[in-house]
């Protein structure tokens, strides 16, 4: 094992896109080192056989007995439980890409896995380690918006899904409610605290996928505020927040290139610096690294984790049965 002086070696499973920025925020970070890199896909184990040992199965993987701390699981869906599960057992601590499993038993039995191997199972979803989230979060706790009535978030933008794993329901799980949604769940989570109640619809189909390529999340969080999301692969909402949140006493709007907020009769006061996506990655893994090495309570816990998929299968059940669903403080649904 890595002393703490030295970044901890990891394996990352599935090279695939978001594997490029992974790589980079690991490089920025220093907590972490690519020790190994897994995928069946050759050409995308070539890309990186100059940078670290590749293998085409974790089985390949774990026979190589590389002195491993922990695996980044970038791959889809319907493989997390699966992979995870064996890492775990195999004495490694791992970091899962969002969502943490495409249905509440499958999270549920992974979290056990995680607390009999005695090992961190964390989720990742990045908007949480963005500065200006936290900044908006720090305004909002700090009461600066007072009691807060109504949020808005948008994640619209046209994308072609009809060649993308994201939009095969064998892998993902559904369509951009589970793909895009997670993000939104956790953002609304983390800044109004626990959902209540949850009514999805899905839009018109503009491309010929299996899955929903457009809903609306309407919610109402514990705390009474009034939430409604958009999300899209199918249109373009040309917008500079991708959060808007209104007060009684003040409005905030955290954006892709800089956040405002304005006090109730007073003018924009200008923060942050906007979205820098391997940033994010680079505070997670720094987040995750020291989640590993001093056992600190981390920014995503196992409640947060298990939240966002328990309110995203609200949402597919409120969809289906065209009716607001209670979210259960159980993790059932």
């Amino acid at each position: 094992m890595a002393s703490r002086a030295e970044p901890l070696p990891v394996a990352l499973l599935g090279a695939g896109g978001i594997a490029t920025a992974y790589v980079q925020a690991l490089a920025r970070t220093g907590a972490l080192r690519l020790a190994a890199v897994v995928d069946p896909n050759p050409a995308a184990r070539a890309r990186y056989q100059e940078v670290a040992p590749t293998f085409a199965s974790v089985d390949a993987l774990l026979a190589a007995r590389l002195p491993l701390a922990a695996a980044l699981v970038l791959t889809p869906p319907d493989t997390h439980e699966a992979l995870s599960t064996v890492l775990l057992q195999n004495g490694l601590h791992v970091l899962c890409e969002k969502p943490l499993a495409p249905g509440i038993a499958a999270a549920e039995r992974m979290l056990a896995a995680a607390k009999h191997a005695g090992r961190r199972l964390m989720m990742g979803s990045k908007f949480r380690y963005t500065p200006d989230v936290a900044r908006a979060k720090e305004l909002l706790d700090q009461g600066q918006c007072g009691d807060v009535v109504m949020y808005e978030n948008v994640f619209c933008s046209h994308v072609d899904m009809t060649r993308r794993w994201n939009a095969q329901p064998v892998h993902s799980g559904g369509g951009v409610l589970i793909d895009n949604g997670c993000h939104s769940v956790d953002l609304a989570r983390f800044l109004l605290g626990p959902i209540a109640r949850v009514q999805a619809q899905f839009g018109r189909s503009c491309q010929p996928l299996l899955v929903e390529d457009t809903a609306r999340l309407l919610f109402r969080s514990r705390s009474e505020a009034l939430g409604s999301i958009d999300l899209s692969w199918s249109v373009h909402k040309e917008t500079d927040a991708y959060v808007r949140i209104h007060g009684n006493r003040g409005t905030l709007e955290v954006g892709w290139k800089a956040s405002r907020f304005k006090p109730v009769g007073g003018t924009w006061e200008m923060f942050g610096h906007g979205y820098d996506k391997v940033a994010a990655f680079a505070a997670q893994l720094a987040d995750f690294a020291a989640c590993v090495r001093d056992g600190a309570p981390g920014v995503i816990g196992d409640a947060d984790a298990m939240a966002s998929v328990v309110v995203v299968d609200c949402a597919y059940k409120s969809a289906a049965e065209e009716r607001w669903i209670a979210v259960p403080a159980d993790g059932t649904c």
